[in-house]
């Protein structure tokens, strides 16, 4: 017990009774897992962890799952057990790897595993935090993958926010690592105060309410409420007070005069959050004291030492010190990791009052604030709308109240017409969320469980997964959902009927007369439009008594849709919206057969024999004259009369907005309805067979024999990317040989960088060789995506050629200002994109068979870092930067 006193002596208060708890779980060798608030003291536990180890002369790994937070635990341990103790393993650094404590990404970590590094000889303690985050749906697996793998003798430290299935996740570990306790604490230690607020548009002034008031929602709040429309149209504000969400300054103003600052407020934009602090500054909000301002400053230039005038110049440096100087900052990915560090730093040193950030600062980051502001309580997900989750909202709030300064923290959210205040209440009453599974095999992770271990323990390693321990209780949760959508969907349905006519066809009609009445669109927008409505079963009219069944509908990227159909022949003809003169009419819709596989014989056949009967079956017939023409040689396609809207049947229909809404919201619950059901067909389907199939599409492509591996699932046993399989086609197809260093980044960069959105830029191709590869590469990724796409799997993503120009010339040495200069790509954007490259680029130099490709990956990786980007990877402590 000496290490214990010790180290509670260290501490310099008395620990609480949930980490007393976890410490008692450490001595007693057994792994634990901690389920506490954010800023709770969770990291207590896992430095008794550490000092555990070392006094033992054993070794403690300390994981997080950004590079960003591993940069921070690392200066925290250096600060307190030196530079001689701890080392740092992320893609941008390697410092002092054979540490007693290393932290490191969790993927790093994943990777030793797989590869059998003797670094893990001699570890006694595996700290994973934020564990919580094993339900992202792009890096959760490495979580579970390290759970599963990491040899048995080594004990867990997990730390987690509050999640309601703590027990449950503790029990699994258990039954794979054997004795796990579950700690949970529910109490924060500051409570938290959930407040609304309220703006009125006429005088100006905001209303700040309590959310709760003896427990309960505020009646005060709830009637200002908008009014519901009895006959079902949109919500009205009521009569006597004309409300508006408060304004950005006047937020900040509000929050000053009640002394509830320093204050983060959540905007889910990055460009809402940089216009937060312009307009700020614009109306005169000033929060800092004359001798704050010169330490403001003096910590952003200690931060961006390491980047030149004129990169600072072209990163509009003199705005952001200004809102800095101001107690006013943003903080997003689209920032570069100078600019974020010191924004945390001031705001850690109480000189920055206020920062408008996005999500990204919900996730770990040491910065807490007396007051968490949500702007709006939907975020975009690329997609569409979506409210934020209990889980989310809990995690944005954590942030509020500091411990040891604030008596209470304050949750405020916004008023806004889009959102009651019954569903404020609600979301604030729910305090914790249950932790879930996004694990699935990869083609990676197959090769090196073929690799490392028999046919029977690999299946059952797979089964060992929170994923499938879970999932019996899941699918009677999806199944339930799944029933009320359906319900709904009836109901919506049901309102769509339209005794007059088909509300579909004056649906599209409608759309397209819209369109061209406010000038927007082309014939070619009109038919794209049409064609986002159609779905598998959707019958197309074709002229006389012909017609083609739509079987496929695919978005492809940049948003165009392509659709498969049928013939009256059984042939399958593919057409996009360039195919279609006109927007193509509906007949009616059949249920396609079941097993869905559109290129079997048997069920073309079953599919136009349902076309064919659809009149008999008492289907719809159209009221309009439709005339057709064979497009391109590829079949006969369905052309509108160009008959206007106004003469369609429906259009003097009585009920006819009641119709229309009822049929958006049947499209809405047959998306949501449908999405459901993928997920309950993924809960009854075993990991192990789904693990079979993605060993089908080796064993096809030839990086798997049997149960051994070929040369090529040697290489793809150590390629580490989500695009693993494309990468090692790559690879074997030679993509990467002889180009030089530039031309290689360029290339690299298509597997590395996504679009934000179908509006990105199209990149620029700098030469004609990098365009031939790139075609090539496209090529290979459909063909993934076709074996893909028969085996059920997951499709791997499309290369994207948006980065490629910024890589060549950055590797070519270009400077940063022509690059940025007039473009749609932020410092951070970036910096991050050249990070991932680089790290792509020097697994590709490990990878590669010809010496000579091999040298122009790692002379490519070599050239990017420099300038912005290598000044982004530099790791700063107390004592001195690192690099």
């Amino acid at each position: 017990m000496q290490v214990r006193d010790e180290f509670v002596a260290s501490l310099g208060f008395e620990p609480d009774d949930f980490q007393r708890r976890a410490m008692d779980a450490i001595d007693a060798d057994r792994s634990v897992l901690v389920a506490a608030p954010t800023g709770s003291g969770k990291t207590v536990v896992a430095e008794y962890a550490i000092a555990r180890a070392l006094a033992a002369g054993g070794k403690t790994f300390y994981t997080t799952p950004l590079k960003a937070l591993s940069n921070q635990k690392y200066g925290d341990l250096v600060r307190r057990h030196g530079h001689d103790n701890v080392g740092l393993l992320t893609g941008d650094n390697a410092i002092n790897g054979n540490a007693p404590v290393v932290v490191m990404t969790t993927e790093v970590l994943r990777n030793m595993i797989y590869a059998s590094s003797g670094a893990l000889l001699g570890l006694q303690f595996v700290i994973l935090d934020e564990v919580h985050y094993l339900q992202n749906p792009y890096r959760g697996p490495v979580w579970e993958e390290v759970i599963i793998h990491l040899p048995l003798s080594v004990r867990l430290v997990a730390l987690s926010a509050t999640v309601s299935n703590a027990e449950e996740v503790a029990d699994w570990m258990a039954t794979i690592r054997g004795g796990t306790d579950a700690v949970i604490e529910d109490r924060r230690p500051v409570e938290l105060e959930h407040l609304y607020l309220v703006g009125e548009r006429h005088s100006g002034q905001t209303l700040l309410l309590p959310t709760f008031v003896d427990g309960r929602p505020n009646p005060e709040a709830a009637a200002l409420d908008p009014v519901r429309n009895p006959r079902g149209g949109p919500r009205r504000p009521p009569p006597r007070q004309k409300l508006a969400t408060p304004r950005r300054a006047d937020v900040v103003d509000r929050l000053d005069e009640e002394d509830m600052l320093p204050a983060i407020v959540f905007i889910f934009s990055r460009k809402a959050c940089q216009d937060a602090v312009v307009q700020c500054l614009r109306e005169g909000v000033r929060l800092t004291s004359p001798d704050e301002r010169p330490r403001i400053r003096a910590i952003a230039e200690a931060h961006v030492e390491h980047l030149s005038d004129t990169d600072l110049r072209v990163l509009d440096y003199g705005a952001w010190l200004s809102g800095l100087e101001a107690g006013l900052a943003a903080h997003h990915a689209g920032m570069v990791p100078p600019f974020k560090e010191a924004v945390e730093h001031c705001f850690e040193q109480g000189l920055v009052k206020v920062v408008f950030a996005t999500e990204t600062l919900s996730l770990g980051i040491n910065m807490p604030a007396r007051s968490v502001v949500i702007e709006k309580l939907t975020k975009f997900t690329g997609e569409r709308h979506e409210p934020l989750t209990p889980g989310e909202y809990t995690q944005l709030t954590g942030r509020a109240g500091r411990r040891g300064i604030d008596e209470s923290g304050n949750a405020v959210v916004l008023w806004s017409p889009f959102v009651t205040f019954d569903q404020v209440a609600g979301l604030a009453s729910t305090r914790t969320y249950a932790l879930s599974s996004s694990f699935r095999p990869t083609y990676n992770m197959a090769c090196n469980l073929v690799r490392r271990y028999p046919a029977d323990t690999a299946h059952h390693l797979l089964n060992l997964s929170f994923a499938q321990y879970r999932s019996d209780s899941d699918i009677v949760r999806l199944e339930t959902q799944l029933g009320r959508m359906q319900s709904a969907l009836e109901e919506a349905k049901a309102d769509v009927t339209c005794d007059r006519g088909d509300i579909e066809d004056y649906r599209l009609l409608l759309k397209a007369a819209e369109s061209e009445a406010k000038g927007q669109g082309s014939d070619r927008q009109q038919v794209q439009a049409a064609l986002e409505l159609l779905k598998p079963g959707d019958v197309l009219l074709l002229n006389g008594n012909g017609r083609a069944v739509v079987v496929t509908a695919a978005r492809r990227k940049g948003g165009e849709v392509r659709l498969g159909l049928l013939t009256p022949e059984a042939k399958k003809i593919q057409l996009v919206a360039a195919d279609f003169p006109e927007a193509p009419r509906t007949l009616g819709r059949i249920e396609l057969p079941r097993p869905y596989h559109p290129d079997d014989k048997a069920f073309r056949a079953r599919a136009v024999l349902g076309m064919l009967q659809l009149d008999s079956h008492g289907a719809r017939k159209d009221p309009l004259a439709v005339g057709f023409r064979r497009v391109r040689g590829k079949g006969v396609v369905a052309v509108p009369s160009g008959a206007a809207a106004h003469q369609h049947p429906c259009a003097a229909c009585p009920d006819l907005r009641v119709h229309l809404r009822a049929a958006d919201r049947a499209d809405r619950f047959s998306r949501d309805a449908e999405r459901v059901q993928l997920r309950v067909k993924g809960q009854t389907e075993s990991l192990a067979r789904q693990f079979d199939r993605v060993l089908g599409v080796l064993s096809d492509r030839g990086y798997v024999d049997g149960w051994a591996l070929t040369d090529q699932g040697r290489r793809l046993a150590r390629v580490y990317h989500e695009a693993d399989l494309l990468v090692a086609d790559a690879l074997h197809a030679g993509l990467f040989d002889g180009l030089d260093p530039p031309s290689v980044a360029g290339l690299a960069s298509c597997l590395t960088y996504e679009s934000r959105g179908p509006d990105s830029p199209v990149g620029w191709m700098p030469s004609g060789a990098i365009g031939e590869r790139l075609s090539q590469l496209m090529a290979l990724g459909r063909e993934i995506n076709v074996a893909e796409g028969a085996a059920g799997l997951p499709q791997t993503r499309l290369p994207d050629g948006g980065f490629v120009g910024y890589a060549h010339a950055w590797a070519a040495g270009q400077e940063l200002e022509p690059l940025l200069e007039d473009q749609d790509m932020s410092g951070g954007d970036f910096v991050r994109n050249v990070k991932q490259l680089i790290d792509l680029l020097r697994q590709l130099g490990d990878l590669a068979s010809l010496p000579a490709t091999a040298a122009a990956c790692r002379a490519a990786g070599d050239a990017l870092f420099r300038g912005v980007v290598a000044a982004s990877s530099v790791v700063t402590t107390e004592a001195e930067p690192v690099r």
